[in-house]
């Protein structure tokens, strides 16, 4: 089906957003709408005070949602095979949302409780695998990398904490408990139970929640500009789902028959023909369970054992009641059970709504779902308890339409006695006995008399869908995700954009919530390490993490490492940074004329090159930085000093291509020379013999062997650019030559010559 086109009055101001539930057995598509705030605002009022209305993404049918098989979890193994596996999603999204509506429409992929099961590897695997191909092959609007993970918040393993708070802002949406209320009703608690774990959501009273752990600041904005703002406490119990406490029940059970037998059963008997009664089974139900809980201790306890129903409700209750585990210590009171900090619970002003079993075990066999009262729910359950397996069969395979599956049957009775005991005993809700019962199992009319006895509303009710909307963490998320796209108020510019409530908590909250980051993160290193250290090092005891600073005492002592032992090459860097790009040539431009002058490098042999030149006086802009150089190239003429004195032959480039004449060469110059430099050919510069070449005179105070090497040099050049060369080369040689020497040193090296009448006769 192609998607709807501009034309298409329902899509005139109408926004998208795409959730992909990636749960354990399969990923769920959904595909949400709703009108554009500014439109709504402009053009009907009676939205001011309300949240975006988020509706179905077609208008047509049930296309708005569709499903694969099975859980992405699935391709830990595999994660070549992601691609095919979400190319049918992604198809379906495309074929209902037009395509210049995709880049601006977010899409989510939300892994649940089987990638949590995955090791942090698998998890980085499938993330990585999942980011790359919805974000190349798809115009959606995905976020970029982030701590959260390869495509920040929008692919990521939610925990179940989430769950529970984007099932809560869906209930309250829903129920209009955003809504202000005459009767100082806040907002409906949330209760949601699955196969593996419960979760529990709801706002506490204003005095309740000082010095409260886990309290989530959820933010909203309503259509009108204005912000709403809630504190809401949740946590979840991992286990205490239906399928795992019935794991924990068949341990229970098995390891209580064994110890009642007076001789222990040998290790290699079987275990099938022992008959177990168990009072949450139908009547004459046997079914061959297979412990695989810890709980049991032997191997002979780890064989399938054969239970037999005996259908007894009330025993059914007593014995599921010790599963909750109320007798473990609670850290930090007030706890409901299994020692998890909750605070209390104002039954009178908070009203829960329940989902998943708590409406699959109210609605599918008793049909009870909706407003609940315990009498009612207790003698529903009694009495299917007591009937027979096989009559209980036969009315199945009468009633053609029962959708009801035989593996629901057969664990009604125990999974009933879960849910009342979680009620009641765990989570705390009294129950209200109406001495006189009720003959009807109308929710609707037990609703209608708990009013009239002033009952007020049910404290408890148990609901799948709201309308035609089904109750699901994903409209949840779709509501906070409408409430970012309204236009923020003047006099809330300041504020922090609106965010996923887990994503931004500040370290100095008491909040132990925190959100699954298989990309290695700060908080994934703790939770790694956190189990090895011991209990007077955690974060809890000592108030901070010290893996933390660990981390941050590790790096830091690698930079100063690293610093140190490139000091020397940092200091040259930014002594070259100070001095600026040309202050380097203009001093080699000048210590190479020192030396075609044949003077020492320096005026005193090893001293700075100002002491042998005059320098410009320091002004303009960077004269303040002249202590600063100064101070950076100390070290620096203290080592070009020690290569002098090592032989080390400086580096010297051309300057001019002019040849200069030193006044030492103009005069050691006679008329011989000149004769000489005259003859050859034609060009002024003959080449005379070396004995018609008369000697320099010589000063026996400062006259060296290097002057005469320059007086060779010059004499034998035969052009202009040889006498340059030569020149030049003459002020290459080794500068330990011009280290002064000792009096005596100097007068033994001189060239003593003859007198005058001995030169002249030469």
């Amino acid at each position: 089906m192609p998607p709807p086109t501009a034309s298409d009055t329902w899509l005139a101001g109408r926004r998208f957003g795409v959730v992909i539930d990636a749960g354990s057995s399969g990923s769920r598509l959904q595909i949400y709408s709703w009108r554009d705030p500014r439109l709504v605002k402009a053009e009907d009022h009676k939205a001011y005070n309300a949240l975006p209305k988020i509706e179905k993404g077609t208008r047509n049918g049930d296309e708005w949602v569709t499903k694969v098989e099975p859980g992405i979890s699935t391709f830990a193994e595999n994660p070549e095979g992601l691609p095919a596996y979400l190319a049918p999603l992604l198809d379906h999204a495309r074929s209902h949302i037009p395509p210049s509506l995709q880049p601006e429409t977010p899409l989510f992929l939300l892994a649940t409780a089987g990638m949590r099961l995955l090791s942090p590897d698998q998890q980085r695997e499938v993330l990585q695998g999942t980011c790359q191909f919805l974000k190349f092959h798809s115009n959606f609007r995905i976020d970029d990398a982030s701590p959260m993970g390869p495509c920040g918040s929008s692919v990521r393993i939610i925990t179940g904490e989430e769950e529970g708070l984007f099932g809560w802002i869906a209930v309250n949406y829903l129920m209009d408990g955003f809504t202000p209320r005459d009767d100082h009703h806040t907002t409906y608690g949330f209760l949601d139970m699955g196969g593996a774990s419960t979760q529990i959501a709801f706002e506490p009273k204003a005095e309740d929640r000082h010095g409260a752990d886990n309290l989530i600041d959820v933010r909203l904005r309503l259509v009108n500009g204005k912000e709403i703002y809630h504190q809401v406490f949740v946590t979840t119990w991992l286990g205490y789902g239906t399928n795992q406490a019935r794991e924990r029940y068949v341990a229970q059970a098995i390891t209580q028959y064994e110890d009642t037998l007076s001789a222990p059963p040998s290790e290699g008997a079987s275990a099938a023909g022992e008959l177990i009664p168990d009072p949450c089974l139908p009547k004459d139900l046997h079914l061959l369970e297979s412990p695989v809980h810890t709980g049991v201790s032997t191997a002979h306890s780890r064989k399938p054992h054969t239970l037999l129903g005996t259908g007894s409700f009330e025993q059914c209750l007593k014995q599921v009641s010790p599963l909750l585990n109320k007798h473990v210590d609670c850290a930090r009171p007030p706890c409901l059970f299994n020692g998890v900090h909750v605070p209390p619970i104002d039954f009178s002003a908070s009203h829960f709504i329940g989902v998943s079993e708590y409406w699959y075990s109210s609605e599918h066999v008793f049909g009870l779902g909706g407003p609940y009262d315990f009498v009612q729910y207790e003698r529903a359950a009694s009495e299917f308890c007591a009937r027979d397996w096989t009559q209980i069969l036969r009315d199945h395979e009468a009633a053609s339409s029962d959708h009801v599956e035989v593996s629901r049957l057969q664990m009604q009775c125990f999974k009933a006695a879960w849910v009342v005991n979680m009620l009641h005993e765990g989570i705390g809700m009294p129950r209200i006995i109406d001495s006189g019962g009720n003959n009807t199992t109308d929710g609707d009319k037990v609703a209608e008399q708990a009013a009239a006895k002033g009952l007020g509303k049910p404290m408890f009710q148990s609901v799948d869908t709201v309308g035609d909307v089904a109750i699901s963490w994903t409209l949840g998320k779709m509501v906070l995700e409408a409430s970012k796209q309204v236009p923020v108020l003047e006099a809330n510019r300041n504020k922090p954009p609106l965010s996923d409530p887990l994503e931004d908590i500040p370290e100095s909250s008491n909040i132990t919530i925190k959100p699954i980051r298989p990309f290695w993160h700060l908080d994934t290193i703790e939770d790694v390490l956190a189990p090895h250290l011991p209990p007077a090092l955690t974060k809890a005891s000592l108030g901070f993490s010290p893996v933390g600073w660990a981390i941050y005492l590790f790096v830091i002592s690698t930079f100063l490492l690293v610093i140190y032992r490139l000091r020397h090459q940092l200091k040259v860097s930014a002594r070259r940074m100070v001095r600026g790009p040309f202050k380097k040539d203009r001093d080699y431009v000048a210590d190479s004329y020192v030396m075609e002058e044949g003077q020492p490098l320096y005026g005193n042999g090893l001293g700075s090159p100002s002491s042998s030149r005059p320098q410009s006086p320091i002004s303009g802009p960077r004269a303040w930085l002249y202590p600063l150089r100064r101070l950076l190239s100390s070290s620096s003429r203290t080592r070009s000093a020690a290569s002098v004195m090592n032989g080390h032959r400086p580096i010297l480039r051309q300057t001019n291509a002019t040849p200069r004449v030193s006044p030492i060469h103009r005069s050691f110059s006679s008329p011989a020379m000149n004769a000489g430099y005259a003859n050859g050919n034609g060009n002024g510069y003959g080449k005379p013999s070396l004995a018609s070449m008369p000697h320099p005179p010589v000063s026996p105070s400062s006259q060296s062997f290097y002057q005469d090497e320059a007086l060779y040099s010059l004499a034998n050049s035969n052009n202009v650019s040889s006498l340059s060369s030569r020149s030049r080369n003459s002020s290459q040689m080794n500068l330990s030559t011009l280290v002064p020497r000792p009096a005596s040193s100097r007068n033994a090296s001189s060239l003593h010559l003859p007198s005058g009448a001995a030169l002249h006769e030469e």
